[in-house]
């Protein structure tokens, strides 16, 4: 009895699995719609970098001359303002905090290039950042929080120095301390999220790459 002739498929119709994976590599691909984010924020970067500049420059002026002047933003006149020992230190705070933010920035650019866009692939560079080896999204989060908490602590303290000036108001003082203490107890619960959701050996994978330990969980 002769057989049935198998049953042909034409051959420019694509399976379905090469039109799932196709999708697939589509929604993978579109990860770098964020490229142009993170270029942004490089511009950002660039112009703190700016900003830190004159600062630095009143900084120099001011320390040395004991006057600076400024723009007055209701008027637009240069005004000559003295410039002392509680306007110096305020000064080299706000550089701080410029460093501080930017330092922020280059944390979100590079682990957030390297989490969610591609491999910067630095693996043996001399320059590479020690947390960028390890980096995922929990480790990201937790150092943006702490990184968060160090700039508003730098705020805080300006207001108190300002504050022996009568420039600052008690509730705006308070306001500012509340604020604080509640990026601290974010940044608490974040760590303590972050480690209840690690396993013992990612525990000791993490506490090796920081040289705090053996790999091994049970040496």
């Amino acid at each position: 009895m002769p057989s049935s002739p198998a049953p042909t498929t034409s051959p420019t119709a694509p399976s379905p699995n090469a039109r799932v994976t196709t999708v697939g590599y589509m929604i993978f691909a579109s990860r770098w719609l964020q490229a142009p984010l993170y270029f942004g924020l490089i511009v950002a970067q660039v112009v703190y970098v700016w900003q830190f500049l004159k600062e630095l420059w009143h900084l120099i002026v001011g320390g040395f001359t004991g006057e600076v002047s400024v723009m007055n933003a209701d008027t637009h006149q240069l005004e000559t303002h003295t410039y002392g020992a509680e306007e110096i230190m305020l000064a080299v705070l706000g550089l701080v905090d410029v460093v501080m933010i930017s330092n922020l920035l280059i944390m979100v650019i590079v682990g957030g290039y390297e989490t969610f866009v591609s491999r910067i692939r630095l693996d043996d560079h001399p320059d590479q950042p020690e947390w960028l080896s390890h980096v995922n999204a929990n480790v990201l989060k937790t150092k943006l929080a702490m990184s968060i908490i160090g700039i508003s602590s730098i705020h805080l303290l300006r207001t108190f120095i300002e504050s022996s000036s009568n420039r600052i108001t008690a509730e705006t003082m308070l306001w500012q301390t509340i604020i604080h203490l509640a990026f601290v107890v974010s940044a608490l619960a974040l760590a303590a999220i972050d480690r209840m959701s690690l396993t013992a050996h990612q525990r000791a994978a993490n506490a090796a790459a920081a040289g705090e330990g053996p790999a091994d969980p049970h040496a």
